[in-house]
């Protein structure tokens, strides 16, 4: 919400830079004025849009069970890269939960891809389901086979 008051100041300042007629004897500056008025606005704007500090995905985790967990990624709407990185992601965050719980590993139980069509353009979305299993039980023949 701060961000996006920031960037709302930053262009009405550039519009009332805009606005400056330019006939007077200071016509040089008033020019000057007026492009740095437009480039400080279509650079809000494009931070606003883009936000190239924001993390690629978003993933939000359900916990079904003591050792079953289930994931739900979403990708921002404007990227410049990305695409594939919704498993590694989820890998990633299994570890996090194994080391902190003290589990022996992981299986993913279930993992889907796709795209979700909204009125601004299609995002991509990423579900898993990962369960822990007990160190004595985890067995790495037999465990993530498919991935």
């Amino acid at each position: 919400m701060k961000k996006t008051i920031v960037v709302f100041a930053a262009f009405c300042l550039s519009l009332s830079a805009c606005s400056s007629n330019g006939t007077n004897a200071f016509t040089l500056t008033a020019n000057t004025s007026v492009k740095l008025g437009v480039a400080l606005g279509a650079a809000a704007a494009i931070y606003l849009i883009y936000d190239p500090l924001a993390p690629n995905w978003e993933i939000e985790e359900e916990k079904l069970a003591e050792d079953t967990y289930r994931f739900s990624m979403t990708m921002k709407r404007f990227h410049t890269g990305g695409a594939g990185e919704s498993i590694q992601i989820m890998k990633r965050r299994a570890v996090l939960l194994k080391n902190e719980y003290g589990h022996g590993d992981y299986q993913i139980v279930e993992y889907t891809e796709g795209i979700d069509s909204q009125t601004l353009g299609a995002r991509r979305v990423a579900h898993g389901v990962i369960r822990f299993a007990k160190r004595e039980a985890a067995d790495s023949f037999s465990m993530n086979y498919a991935y």
